[in-house]
């Protein structure tokens, strides 16, 4: 965000002029959700104190109330950057300095008469541990959010004490209702804890040309880009229009994984599943999902019951023929049978392909196994897989996920999709995409399972490997979201999901208009 206002700013559009808009951003915001109320605005001395100031003036000539409480704001005219805060005296506004206030008995009575705060104090780049007076400002605002009713706060950029470079949450920082950031997201309001100190986040025009904006390859996935890419339906079409995908799943063990998997598969809209399988798996799997074909393949020993065979690759990879995607993983088991069966048949041409949990772990037990993925694959690790695959502890996959996804994308020549709060997903040319879905509704045994088959189904119908993973990401954390709000978070089963991915693609293919839980 810097580099782009340094360039809008060598181009004609001033750090003056962006500021200018800035300030009117916020203020439109506040007035649009909250009306003429009460304002106390927090300016601190940089640029985002001066977004701050130039926000008071626009709601003082609205017509609201406003009172501006600086800290270490020059307010001499020699360093009142643009005159802002001298505009502001011109216009009658209220200011005090805390400099001047040693006890906080001024920001305490105007607390009291507040019904928004406007947190302009820090900006984007500040980095360091709250302390001082700062922190002592901050306790004091903390302390008057208390009251009943309680004002709500309006953070300018971010919330002072975000770090929007890594995420880190200063413990002083204000917890705001809403957040107005320029131009672009950062970086801190995808990462936590940060990204529970945003609340609404509205992303607002500064000005800023858009072309520059195009260069950015790291963005948020919403209903509008889901929209464009979401396979067609039409209605002149017959079951082999939207592709065939073949799932390579299940053990005696995990029966379920085989059932979520292929049935989210048919829910994601592929015109035909079939599952690979084991017959014991077979057996159940077919009492509670008809629709399927399933190929059965013969089984081994293992430790917890039967696992698909390791001679079942060549049967598999001779049945892929016309098929547009292959799913390989789910609940498989972790044996050596499996192990086996999962580099033979990688070592074979195979469609586009997702590789989801123990399909994940027989990687590991291969000696240069980024070398043998299909050319079209996508490879769907938590946390812990992640952490196997790439032979690191899960701190450190944990200590920065964009960057780590990013590289290994590109170093093994994949998508990757990084799951976990704010699930990302990589693609080997250097995008990056970032779903802002959080919920407890998710974390539940099985989900996984139903995430790659959406992605599964997805790329049967045509869809390229990462736009698949970013929808199919999508919709299963909609899904998730929905099933939170309609059930509850707790007590919601993976299968849960499955009902609720076709209504949402229903209603993305019938509304112009974002669909409820997508980012702004």
């Amino acid at each position: 965000m810097q580099a782009l206002e340094r360039r809008a700013d060598a181009t004609g559009h001033s750090f003056a002029a962006m500021m200018e808009l800035a300030g009117r951003r916020v203020a439109e915001a506040i007035l649009a959700r909250y009306g003429r109320v009460s304002c106390l605005v927090l300016a601190g001395p940089g640029n985002n104190g001066g977004d701050g100031l130039v926000c008071a003036r626009y709601l003082h000539e609205a017509g609201a109330a406003v009172r501006v409480y600086l800290w270490k704001r020059p307010t001499d005219p020699t360093h009142d950057y643009e005159g802002h805060y001298t505009k502001l005296t011109m216009l009658g506004v209220p200011a005090a300095r805390a400099e001047d206030d040693p006890d906080f008995l001024t920001l305490r009575d105007w607390l009291e008469a507040a019904g928004v705060i406007v947190d302009a104090l820090l900006g984007t780049g500040a980095n360091r541990p709250i302390t001082g007076q700062l922190a002592d400002l901050l306790t004091t605002v903390r302390q008057g959010l208390q009251s009943a009713p309680a004002p709500v706060v309006v953070a300018v950029d971010c919330a002072s004490g975000m770090n929007c470079d890594s995420g880190a949450l200063d413990p002083h920082t204000l917890s705001p209702t809403l957040t107005v950031t320029f131009a672009c997201a950062k970086r801190g309001h995808y990462l936590f804890p940060a990204a529970e100190a945003v609340g609404e986040l509205v992303v607002a025009d500064i000005g800023v040309n858009a072309t520059l904006l195009e260069e950015v390859q790291t963005f948020v996935l919403d209903a509008a880009l889901i929209r464009q890419w979401l396979p067609p339906r039409p209605a002149y079409s017959h079951k082999g229009a939207f592709g065939k995908v073949m799932l390579a799943v299940g053990s005696e063990a995990y029966p379920g994984a085989p059932y979520l998997a292929s049935a989210a598969a048919g829910r994601a809209g592929a015109g035909l599943v079939t599952v690979a399988a084991i017959r014991s798996v077979w057996a159940l799997v077919a009492a509670k999902l008809p629709e399927p074909t399933y190929l059965l393949l013969p089984d081994a020993p293992g430790p917890n019951g039967a696992v698909i065979a390791a001679e079942a690759a060549g049967q598999v990879a001779d049945a892929l023929a016309g098929y547009q995607a292959l799913v390989l993983g789910c609940g498989l088991g972790n044996t050596p049978a499996t192990q086996r069966f999962v580099a033979d048949l990688l070592a074979q041409p195979l469609p586009a392909t997702v590789i989801d949990a123990d399909g994940l772990n027989a990687l590991t037990a291969q000696p240069d196994w980024s070398q043998r993925l299909p050319s079209q694959c996508v490879l769907t690790p938590h946390p812990a897989e992640m952490a196997r695959l790439c032979g690191m502890s899960v701190a450190t996959v944990l200590s920065d996920r964009w960057e780590l996804a990013r590289r290994m994308a590109a170093s093994w020549q994949c998508t990757v999709l990084l799951k976990g709060p704010y699930t990302v997903i990589a693609a080997p040319s250097g995008e990056l995409a970032v779903l802002p879905v959080a919920t407890a509704a998710l974390a539940s045994a099985g989900a996984g399972d139903v995430l790659a088959g959406v992605i599964g189904g997805l790329l049967a119908q045509g869809m390229a490997p990462f736009a698949a993973a970013c929808t199919g990401a999508w919709l299963h954390g909609m899904a998730g979201m929905t099933c939170a709000e309609e059930i509850g978070v707790a007590g919601v089963t993976a299968s849960d999901l499955l009902a609720v991915l076709p209504r949402l693609q229903q209603r993305l293919r019938r509304s112009s208009t974002s669909v409820t839980g997508g980012a702004e």
